[in-house]
């Protein structure tokens, strides 16, 4: 019988290095998404104002990740798609999310191994909040 590796710690945010390096991970994605014109589509679609966006994503990611539930004690449960739906958001739009975060954890030093569960992770999350073709 073969026992298969323990991850490194018990759970992603634990691994990730908790609130610091989430909220670091956060700020260098919108960073990023207001500097890159390669994410100049996902940029325009979160309108002038980051600061909300900002904090909403570091609170959902803290939960997300295996951490404080600081989301859902505000909000309740995500409904991401839910809450998505007001936003056009297609392939071109995925695709940028989710290369403007991967750049964003290669920047921050998020360990390769973990960055690439949660690449696997947001793929199929923002695939899903897809609400039209192309």
């Amino acid at each position: 019988m073969q026992m298969q590796e323990k991850p490194p710690h018990d759970t992603p945010f634990e691994w990730i290095g908790g609130e610091d390096k989430v909220r670091a991970l956060v700020e260098r994605f919108y960073d990023l998404m207001d500097l890159e014109p390669a994410y100049a589509e996902l940029r325009a679609s979160h309108g002038s104002e980051l600061a909300d966006a900002r904090q909403k994503l570091f609170w959902f990611l803290c939960g997300w990740l295996g951490g404080p539930s600081h989301y859902t004690d505000r909000f309740g449960h995500p409904r991401l798609r839910m809450r998505h739906m007001p936003f056009s958001i297609g392939i071109k739009e995925r695709d940028q999310w989710v290369a403007c975060m991967d750049q964003a954890m290669g920047e921050t030093a998020v360990d390769p191994a973990l960055r690439k569960r949660l690449r696997d992770s947001f793929l199929q999350t923002a695939d899903f909040m897809r609400n039209r073709h192309g």
